[in-house]
């Protein structure tokens, strides 16, 4: 019996006449999936955007007085809408996405990304790539990580 196309494509993202389109499937996990596409394709720094299914999604909440996320984890999911920005830290990859999922009874939760793991079907990203390289730096005043515009 012939293989069918998506258990032979390991291709994961295309490109686009602004960037990329990523189609990540059940059992990806989404930042390791970024991270190999800027390494691979140099992505000075990025903005995406997408939607799809989470198997397991934990989302943060940034607690000033702590400088630390409060994690909740979420199972099964459809992801409604993601948006964030791919830069640079140290030599290394820096994702900062946001995003709101909903489950079976139509209730949602949000916040900052610190995981994802696809669930059964698809997610879908669109990465629209802009020509300066950013990098991220730790804000003092704030505990927190901040793209640089390098102006």
């Amino acid at each position: 019996m012939p293989e069918t196309r998506f258990e032979t494509d390991i291709n994961r993202y295309m490109r686009t006449p602004t960037g990329y389109l990523m189609v990540l499937r059940q059992g990806d996990d989404l930042f390791e999936q970024l991270e190999i596409l800027m390494e691979r394709e140099s992505i000075p720094s990025a903005s995406l955007t997408g939607f799809g299914f989470a198997g397991t999604v934990t989302f943060g909440f940034f607690d000033f007085d702590k400088k630390q996320y409060n994690p909740g984890t979420f199972e099964n999911l459809e992801l409604v809408s993601m948006t964030g920005t791919l830069g640079w830290k140290d030599g290394t990859p820096s994702i900062h996405a946001h995003g709101v999922a909903g489950n079976s009874t139509f209730s949602t939760v949000g916040g900052h990304m610190l995981a994802l793991e696809v669930g059964t079907g698809s997610l879908e990203i669109t990465i629209t790539v802009h020509p300066n390289r950013l990098e991220r730096a730790m804000d003092p005043s704030i505990g927190a990580n901040i793209l640089s515009l390098g102006c």
